[in-house]
């Protein structure tokens, strides 16, 4: 699985390149070595052609021939859910580099999946040119993505990959293209493995989880009790709802009948934000943190709050898939998507600067804003495939 570099950005900052490679070069050449040379590579290659709604440029700046207007469909799990505002800003950029109509923006408010089905149905019959969706479960979406491959649609998974077993093997049960994603199991043990080291004493921790059982978020609490438990932690799997209007009640609810709980966590977006609010209608003060970058949370960790969250970078599961659609469709099938890690990074206090930014590629503003990199060493992501 390719690692991305979460910080796409330093990728757009390339289109200031004025004598950089055709994108026909690149594409043909042999140095990209990642999703993100690939990626970075094409943006290069755009910065001197001009954007289209029903093709893109032909002039002699840009090699590639004029194309169909290609309307490709993202389908989604929880359409309204904020932490998805970062993916439709990734893939609006990403369409406008490109020359092409906006993605359509579809599926499902609530997670029910025969709903994401009926709209992956409803672009079949459309004849998308490329679908992105979530694979929230290994069941429902088998029939449908076989659908739409057989009709000659290509088809990626991106946020979720199926389910995944307790080595971490993703169950995907489909035959999509590819996922570009976080890996989810490995991103739940090295919350594990986070845990440990702000409640070093075993004792009861409570995970919080949205929905039990989907494929997004499941992999991650399955990643973290497989560190926990065999450390002598009690783990708790405790859901709030997918509806963010219930999850911070039913948190309340759970820590009011639970003050010997030793630390609070969660694995999605909206359980993690309202932690440190929850934890104060309780009563308690005991160390928590979670996943992604939801406005409250940064501002938690800001005010020292809630100790870390984990990014996977949201923009990017809307860029990628968008791009990699494109180059599948302009060159014949033959630049096939790569599966995509899209990095697992902590955020605390300490390096907390750059996200905390309004920022388009956070999606706390619309604009598209430069936000200077801190001074000093780069440090890696976590690395979390092996291959």
């Amino acid at each position: 699985m390719g690692k991305v570099h979460p910080k796409v950005d330093e990728a757009i900052e390339t289109l200031n390149m004025k004598d950089g490679p055709t994108r026909r070069k690149l594409i043909a050449g042999t140095g990209l070595v990642s999703a993100t040379a690939a990626a970075s590579a094409l943006l290069a290659a755009c910065s001197s052609s001009s954007s289209a709604s029903s093709a893109v440029s032909s002039s002699s700046s840009n090699p590639f021939p004029k194309t169909p207007s290609w309307q490709f469909w993202f389908v989604n799990h929880v359409t309204t859910n904020s932490f998805f505002v970062p993916t439709q800003y990734g893939f609006q950029d990403a369409a406008k580099l490109l020359g092409l109509p906006t993605p359509k923006w579809t599926g499902s408010t609530n997670s029910i999946a025969s709903q994401m089905v009926s709209q992956i149905d409803a672009a079949v019959s459309a004849k998308a040119a490329g679908i992105a969706t979530t694979l929230v479960n290994s069941t429902s979406f088998t029939t449908p993505v076989g659908n739409a491959m057989s009709a000659g649609i290509p088809v990626v998974s991106y946020n979720a990959d199926g389910d995944v077993s307790s080595t971490g093997v993703p169950d995907i049960g489909t035959n999509r293209l590819a996922y570009i994603g976080q890996a989810l199991f490995t991103s739940g043990q090295q919350l594990g493995v986070r845990i440990k080291s702000v409640v070093p004493t075993p004792g009861e921790i409570v995970i919080f989880i949205a929905t039990p059982g989907q494929a997004n978020i499941q992999p991650r609490y399955d990643g973290a009790a497989s560190i926990l438990k065999p450390a002598g932690y009690t783990v708790s799997e405790i859901a709030t709802n997918a509806s963010t209007a219930l999850e911070e009640g039913n948190e309340v609810a759970y820590l009011l009948g639970h003050k010997g709980v030793k630390g609070a966590f969660a694995v999605d977006a909206g359980s993690t934000s309202f932690l440190a609010a929850s934890l104060k209608k309780a009563g308690l003060t005991i160390p928590n943190g979670g996943f992604d970058t939801e406005p409250q949370t940064l501002s938690n960790i800001d005010a020292g709050l809630t100790d870390f969250t984990i990014y996977q970078d949201p923009y990017l599961q809307g860029f990628l898939p968008t791009v990699y659609l494109y180059l599948y469709n302009i060159s014949g099938g033959t630049i096939v998507p790569s599966d995509t890690d899209t990095g697992l990074s902590f955020i605390t206090k300490s390096n907390l600067g750059p996200y905390n930014s309004a920022s388009r590629f956070q999606g706390s503003t619309t604009a598209q804003t430069y936000v200077p990199r801190p001074a000093g060493a780069i440090q890696n992501p976590i690395a979390t495939t092996s291959t």
